[in-house]
């Protein structure tokens, strides 16, 4: 049957009807050293305008190696086409290893311990020998041309809000390089890449396409999270954790969905997917009835006529320069254009007219899918800022007489794309349009896709494509690492001893008197051992809003808190009496003088005492006609009479008792 929907409302999709598959891999970086190389794994926090002068440079360019069966795989086919080359800055966690110019080292022994106690968290049963391989990689985020992944398990089960999702693969594997920069140049894109990152450990993990909807995907996403987190071994903050979808329906393909970064919007981002395949195996077979070819079959797995001949025929390779009529545009990007020695060269479409389309938005604000955006974002990867197509024009500046000119030096061909650049990229981003063009027959290609993030978070939750997604071809075995056994003894002792759950946690802090909220917190932000290791003695609620108010040394905090209950400083001067003791270790001695000596004593309870009496006889009228409302105001009148060096607390129920007399 033919597939029901609009796509212009894509949360009323039905996955089920659509024939929905999903997957996720999830990569998270590991708190260890480097994986092969023995460089601590710290990364530097820098943008290319504050990169340092003293760290070396090198510029290099990376051609694509034929994978073990012989072949070069598509996808390093396609970046080795891109005429690229890259400036990369040596961080000082990077050395001749990162570089490529030093063999690597076995595997960092913290990493892969890490990463079998997620195997053995998951059920996942790991491999007898451990073989690294090289995957090659040419975009260049990696100096070497490849990333070396090691398979470490298969065949683990993860629980989930809505079921179970069986674990495919986990391996374990390096981090690539950080992105600096990237410009345009008349010879190609130079794109500047910070070592640092490069090589630190990855885990990844690969689920099988268990997901039943887009928002079990993120229940998926929130457990494996959840997952390795629960080693306290892994790295947090923005970026140390990746999530990948792998998405389908029936009458599409699979597509791999990278940069979902916010797992908020991950059923979005998939509803629109199913959309965006949804309308285009639709135009597919528009395209297929207007050129009287077989039509697709509504079931990928179903044999559809090959028409890729016929195709050809009807989309040839022919560009033509159309650069003369465009002499007298006002548009000043196509002067500028024409006067920095690009060209202006045309690529006919025919038969495409009005199904290239033009921007709309769907139900709930995201862009429409339409070809125009899949054919600029084929250009783009060729390193052209777009394109320009006849369904959108007149637009741009370009005004009706330069698209009729254009038309009638294309023999008056429908449709057409137009690109602005110099003469050996305008035509390889058209040739990249054609080929996305051609593709536009069959269904929508299996590739590798990225969300749209502006100013840091999604666009809309639209994705555009990347580079074609890889085959196996892409993978070879690493001859500088020897293989590994994983003996029984190893095994055993990681599944002897892994990690507790966060409900076993969450179980173990609820023995302790402090509230669910700060319960809650000291897990989420992994404070509960500390908690645990000096709560005995502590008043431990005062414990817990000291460890998640504070940062820096744990054993100190827990030394200012005893010195606090012994009466050697206020609790209003506990975060300066913190600061001025950092980087010290202090017996209690010298913490009951430092307080001494910052005035952050408590006063003397007859002292004190005699203070609020004296400030509220100053104030009678007042208080007698505020009554209790009195204390907020007073409070600040005591404090500041006694310097500071008052317990906010035993202030507060002197006050009471005073005003209680005086009522």
């Amino acid at each position: 049957m033919e597939p029901e929907g609009d796509v212009a409302t894509p949360a009323a999709l039905d996955p089920p009807g659509l024939g929905f598959m999903c997957g996720i891999e999830v990569h998270q970086q590991l708190a260890t050293g480097k994986l092969h190389s023995r460089q601590p794994g710290e990364l530097h926090d820098i943008t290319i305008d504050t990169l340092p002068e003293d760290w070396p440079r090198f510029t290099r360019r990376l051609r694509a190696a034929r994978g073990e069966g012989g072949a070069v795989d598509v996808a390093a086919r396609f970046e080795a086409r891109r005429n690229r080359s890259f400036v990369y800055c040596q961080a000082p966690n990077a050395g001749l290893i990162e570089l490529d110019e030093q063999p690597p080292l076995p595997h960092d022994q913290d990493a892969l311990d890490i990463s079998l106690t997620v195997s053995g968290m998951i059920g996942a049963k790991p491999v007898s020998l451990l073989q690294t391989m090289r995957k090659t990689v040419v975009d260049g985020s990696n100096t070497s041309g490849f990333q070396r992944t090691t398979l470490v398990a298969t065949d683990g089960v993860l629980e989930t809000e809505g079921g179970p999702v069986g674990v495919d693969v986990l391996c374990l594997e390096e981090d690539s390089a950080r992105k600096l920069d990237s410009e345009l140049s008349p010879t190609g894109e130079i794109v500047t890449w910070n070592l640092d990152r490069l090589g630190v450990p990855l885990i990844e993990i690969a689920t099988a396409p268990d997901i039943t909807s887009p928002d079990h995907a993120k229940q998926t996403a929130i457990a494996l999270g959840r997952a390795l987190r629960d080693t306290r071994r892994v790295r947090r903050g923005l970026g140390s954790i990746r999530q990948d979808l792998n998405v389908s329906i029936m009458a599409g393909d699979r597509v791999e969905i990278k940069g979902c970064q916010d797992l908020a919007w991950i059923p979005r981002i998939i509803r629109l997917e199913m959309a965006r395949q949804l309308h285009f195996y639709r135009l597919a077979n528009q395209l297929r009835s207007k050129h009287n070819l077989p039509l697709l079959t509504p079931d990928r797995r179903e044999s559809s006529a090959n028409v890729e001949s016929e195709v050809g025929e009807i989309l040839p390779l022919n560009l033509v320069n159309v650069s003369a009529a465009f002499g007298t545009c006002n548009s000043k990007m196509v002067q500028n254009g024409l006067e920095a020695s690009s060209i202006m060269l045309a690529l006919p479409l025919p038969g495409f007219s009005g199904l290239i389309g033009t921007k709309s938005l769907d139900a709930d604000g995201a862009q429409m899918p339409r070809l125009g955006r899949e054919l600029a974002g084929a250009a783009k990867l060729a390193g052209v800022a777009g394109i320009f197509h006849s369904d959108e024009l007149p637009a741009y500046g370009i005004d009706a007489e330069f698209v009729d000119a254009t038309r009638e030096l294309l023999s008056g061909v429908d449709a057409f794309v137009l690109c602005l650049a110099p003469q050996w990229q305008a035509e390889l981003a058209l040739e990249s349009v054609l080929n996305r063009a051609r593709m536009a027959f069959e269904r929508i290609p299996k590739e590798v896709r990225n969300v749209v993030v502006k100013k840091g978070s999604p666009e809309d939750g639209t994705t555009t494509p990347m580079r074609p997604l890889p085959g196996g071809a892409r993978m070879y075995p690493e001859t500088d690492i020897p293989p590994r056994v994983i003996n029984a003894a190893h095994w055993n002792n990681i599944v002897s001893n892994l990690p507790m759950s966060r409900a076993q946690r969450s179980e173990r802090l609820s023995k302790y008197e402090i509230s669910d909220d700060q319960a809650n917190q000291l897990l989420a932000r992994e404070f509960d051992d500390h908690f645990i290791a000096h709560a005995s003695g502590l008043p431990q609620k005062a414990w817990a809003s000291m460890l998640l108010e504070n940062e820096g040394d744990i054993g100190l905090m827990a030394l200012v808190l005893a010195a606090k209950e012994e009466g050697h400083v206020a609790r209003d001067g506990i975060s300066e009496l913190l600061s001025s003791l950092e980087g010290e270790v202090p017996s209690m001695a010298e913490i009951a003088s430092r307080s001494e000596l910052l005035g952050l004593k408590p006063a003397d309870a007859g002292d004190l005492m005699a203070i609020v009496e004296k400030v509220v006889a100053e104030r009678l009228d007042f208080v007698k006609e505020r009554g209790m409302g009195a204390i907020g105001p007073l409070m600040g009148v005591v404090m500041g009479e006694c310097g500071g060096a008052a317990d906010g607390k035993q202030v507060s129920a002197l006050l009471r008792e005073v005003i209680q007399r005086h009522a």
